[in-house]
Order: C-alpha cells, then sequence, then structure tokens
C-alpha cells in the first residue's frame, strides 16, 4: 500500500530494454512498420514513480515534464541527469489530508506562451504556473459548481483548451460525496474565460488529443471492461460535432483507454489494454506497442520524433520514424508536412 501523503521515491535508471522473453511490439500492418521501425527497442528511463502521467516535452531546454498522480508531484527528466523534482504540491495544495489516491497534477501542456498548464486533480481545477512561480486559476467551476477533478487537456488551433473532467481524483470516484457535478463531462474554456460543456454521454471521459488540421478531437473513454475511443469533428466556433466511434480496443492486457497524442499523419498513439495502441487516421488497426503495464500517457519530444511513454511506475521512451503534431509554445517547434512530402519546422 502506498502512502499517499508521501512523494513516492523516483529515480533515473541507465537505459535498458526489456527482456528478450517480453515481445515488445505487435505489428498489424505494414504502415505500423513505417512508424515503429524493425530496429526500435523499448528503453526505461525512470522507475519507482507512484504513478506516472501527463508527460510533456519543454524544447526550451530539452527536457520532459510528468506528473506523478499520487506523489503529488511534477518531476523533471533530463538526458544525463535523469529526474529531479520540478513541482511539489502540484495537485493539491489543501492543508487537510487527501484522502482519495490520487491528489497530484495530471495532464500537461503549455500555452502559446510556454506556460505550464496542469489538470490538478486535488484542487479540481486547470491551472497555468506562471514565470513567477504563481499559479493562476483558468477553470475551476461550470455554471457555479465545482469540476469533478481535471483529467487530460490539448489545445486547438484557435487558443481554445479542451479538457476531461471524470472523477478518478475525487475521494471515492464516482461515488464521491463531494462531486457537484452529476455527470462527468469535456469542456473547452475558450480564450476569453468562457468555459462550455461538449459532451457529457461519456461515463469515463479521459484521454483528450487533436487531430493536425485541428478538424477532429479525439477522447478515450475509460469504462470498466471496455477501451473506447471516439472521435468529434470541431467546429469554426471551437464547438464540436456529435461523436463517432473511432476505434475499441482488441487484445488483451492491463490498463484500460487513458492518453492520446497524434502524429504529423493523423496517426493515433493512443494508451490502453497492454501498451500504447496505434491507428491510422482512418481508425484502421496498425499494432501496438507493448510496455506489458498500465500505460497512462505519451508525449512526443527532443526532435519530434521521440515517442515518451508513462507505464505504471516507469518513464520508457521509443523512437520513432514520424513525428508528433502537438500545439507548440515559444521554443516549441511545430511539424507540418509540406507537399513535396518533407517535414517543415515552422517556429
Amino acid at each position: 500500500m502506498i502512502d499517499i501523503r508521501r512523494p513516492a521515491i523516483a529515480f533515473a535508471c541507465t537505459l535498458i530494454a526489456p527482456t528478450a522473453a517480453m515481445a515488445q511490439f505487435e505489428r498489424l500492418e505494414p504502415r505500423f512498420d513505417a512508424l515503429i521501425p524493425r530496429t526500435a527497442a523499448i528503453e526505461v528511463l525512470a522507475d519507482g514513480i507512484g504513478w506516472a502521467e501527463g508527460p510533456v516535452w519543454d524544447a526550451s531546454d530539452g527536457s520532459l515534464l510528468l506528473s506523478d498522480v499520487v506523489g503529488n508531484v511534477i518531476f523533471r527528466w533530463k538526458e544525463g541527469v535523469g529526474l529531479t523534482r520540478f513541482r511539489e504540491r502540484s495537485g493539491y495544495t489543501g492543508t487537510e489530508p487527501f484522502t482519495g489516491r490520487e491528489p497530484g497534477s495530471n495532464g500537461l501542456t503549455f500555452d502559446d506562451r510556454g506556460r505550464l498548464v496542469m489538470c490538478q486533480h486535488g484542487d479540481r481545477r486547470v491551472a497555468r504556473l506562471n514565470e513567477d512561480g504563481s499559479i493562476t486559476v483558468l477553470a475551476d467551476r461550470y455554471e457555479g459548481r465545482r469540476f469533478n477533478s481535471p483529467n487530460d487537456l490539448v489545445y486547438g488551433p484557435r487558443g481554445d483548451l479542451y479538457f476531461t473532467d471524470p472523477p478518478f481524483g475525487l475521494p471515492g470516484t464516482f461515488n464521491s460525496p463531494d462531486r457537484e457535478l452529476d455527470f462527468t463531462g469535456v469542456f473547452r474554456l475558450a480564450p476569453d474565460g468562457a468555459v462550455s460543456l461538449l459532451i457529457r454521454d461519456l461515463r469515463g471521459p479521459n484521454g483528450i488529443g487533436m487531430s493536425p488540421d485541428g478538424a477532429t478531437l479525439y477522447v478515450s473513454s475509460s469504462e470498466r471492461g471496455r477501451a473506447l475511443w471516439r472521435a468529434y469533428p470541431v467546429r469554426p466556433d471551437g464547438s464540436v460535432g456529435g461523436g463517432r466511434e473511432f476505434a475499441e480496443a482488441v487484445g488483451g492486457g492491463p490498463g484500460g483507454a487513458d492518453g492520446l497524442k497524434v502524429d504529423i499523419d493523423g496517426n493515433v498513439f493512443a494508451t490502453g489494454p497492454g501498451g500504447v495502441h496505434v491507428f491510422a487516421a482512418d481508425g484502421t488497426r496498425l499494432g501496438r506497442i507493448l510496455t506489458g503495464q498500465p500505460t497512462a500517457n505519451v508525449a512526443w519530444g527532443d526532435d519530434g520524433s521521440v515517442l515518451y511513454i508513462t507505464a505504471n511506475h516507469q518513464l520508457l521512451r521509443v523512437r520513432t520514424t514520424t513525428r508528433g503534431a502537438e500545439r507548440p509554445g515559444p521554443g516549441q517547434v511545430k511539424r507540418t508536412r509540406s507537399d513535396s512530402g518533407r517535414d517543415d519546422e515552422v517556429e
């Protein structure tokens, strides 16, 4: 039993690959080989994290930030240095003991000025870390009622911030007496600060991502016994239309549908049972990165071709032959596909 009142102990490891006896990749289509080369291997970068989540690459200094949702801390990982503690009390800043399992920050991203934006489970809000170390609350209520526990987030091309709000960070989760909303939703925080409800018919909205052109919003749904991903068309005003089932997990393994990211060509890298499921933009199942453990989220890093994976107590990485399409802040590099097929970098 982990004592959630104490930060989890984390440490950097020598880069090692999982044992040869364990298959690392499930290759279902030749298109998977074009994304994950046959020479690729899963590397373990760090271990001992309480529950690793919400990774995001910080191009300003070539490091990765990740949440320990159990330990209530954000760690920084840097090549040659390993893990260091970046921010304490990352998700719960209250004075009373937290009685749930996951008080810390979860999803992390950067805004268009390069400031870190966090989903804070324990404080039940989306907040920004300012340059001076202070916190600005961006959203903590919908129609006067507190959110459940914002989980994951992504910026759209208009500057809208989309985030999911399941009750996983609440003591008692779905049965928590502290719930003020009687549904679990997906919300949009507009650039003017207005909060609108987009989706309310998913029992456990979790991971969230955006297609490279900003036209499709992907949301994972964590339901008992089912791992499902849905796709929603994004309207010009930032709202979304009716959703459709994009994919459902096939293949066993620990864990459920959780975080996701999209690459430059619209392929979706979504954590789910057994590891990271890879789908083409049309929903075709291409393969899996098999971590063999509950896997929470992914992020593109380095030059955009390295996939970092938070899996249970570990930080992993896989070198790919594609690149991420994440929306950048200052110092981040936005990647587009030119008509010639080359990768163009736009500051």
